[in-house]
């Protein structure tokens, strides 16, 4: 027998306050049919395919789907492979017989801006007059506005290359964060006093401004440490190892190697720069470590 689920459609880069709105409403109405609440997402971002160029994405589909299923209880995160065929199926088709007759909708959940089918041909007016042709229950949720400006994974992308981490938070609903393994070394750091957790930003991933930032990192066992963390080249050092995001857990004394740690963005610090030694590199650092301490003093949260 086939299973009926509520579904909630949408990319979700970021997860966002409109994405909350939206999740929030697909678990009521799973709740008040009593049905599973799902999620359907998809593996590659549409405009990759249709305008042939990556977009460069705030989270990676493992983050997305942990958001999803820690903060907002959904039951299931359904993951579409987006390709040629898909870009290229009429939008009733998708409607009926892929929403509908294989993953069992029962319940469609959208945003005033989804966009379906061949050349974006399905809008959230179509769906719900197609879901209401076919006894399928539809909600579309309207726009969510903060300070006047529609949040958007577009303008949070841009917060985040700027380095304005306070600003994405905003919108965001929660900080900017990865995800990773920690990776050896030259153990720089670990010699000038202040060992670093390395992890090299996914491919695709979009980087923070390069930098130094405040940050907090959440270790596998659920505990939550302050950490000045650089993201960048490490133009000092030179060693051409790619985009890192290095932090310095502050209280902290152990080894992660081979470890999946969470890294939070809180506050830019100052840009990444070139330093005359590494005498000075590590004053810089302190220097950071201590405004690190000062920020989480003024915002324990």
């Amino acid at each position: 027998m086939k299973q009926h689920r509520v579904i909630a459609l949408g990319f979700f880069d970021g997860v966002h306050l409109g994405h909350a709105a939206l999740l929030r409403l697909a678990k009521a109405r799973a709740e008040a049919l009593g049905l599973p609440a799902a999620v359907l997402t998809f593996d590659t971002h549409p405009d990759t395919l249709v305008f042939h160029q990556p977009l460069p994405l705030i989270n990676t589909l493992q983050d997305r789907k942990w958001i999803m299923e820690a903060c907002f209880s959904m039951d299931e995160v359904l993951v579409a492979h987006f390709d040629r065929v898909m870009m290229e199926m009429p939008w009733e088709t998708f409607v009926d017989d892929y929403l509908i007759d294989e993953l069992g909708a029962a319940h469609l959940v959208c945003g005033h801006d989804f966009s379906f089918g061949y050349r974006g041909q399905g809008t959230p007016e179509k769906l719900r007059a197609r879901c209401a042709a076919r006894g399928v229950g539809c909600d579309v949720v309207d726009k969510v506005t903060l300070g006047g400006i529609t949040v958007s994974s577009t303008h949070i992308r841009q917060l985040i290359r700027q380095g304005d981490l306070e600003g994405a938070a905003q919108m965001l609903g929660h900080p900017h964060f990865l995800s990773g393994t920690v990776e050896h070394g030259k153990e720089l750091g670990r010699r000038l006093g202040f060992p670093t957790a390395n992890i090299r930003l996914p491919e695709g991933l979009l980087a923070p401004a390069f930098g130094v930032y405040a940050a907090r990192v959440t270790l596998p066992d659920g505990t939550v440490y302050p950490a000045v963390t650089n993201v960048g080249v490490r133009p000092t050092v030179g060693d051409q190892l790619g985009t890192l995001a290095e932090a310095w857990i502050m209280d902290y004394d152990g080894l992660l190697y081979g470890h999946t740690i969470h890294l939070a963005f809180y506050r830019y610090l100052r840009p990444e720069k070139r330093f005359s030694d590494l005498d000075a590199l590590r004053a810089e650092v302190l220097h950071n470590a201590q405004q690190t301490r000062d920020y989480f003093t003024r915002f324990p949260q």
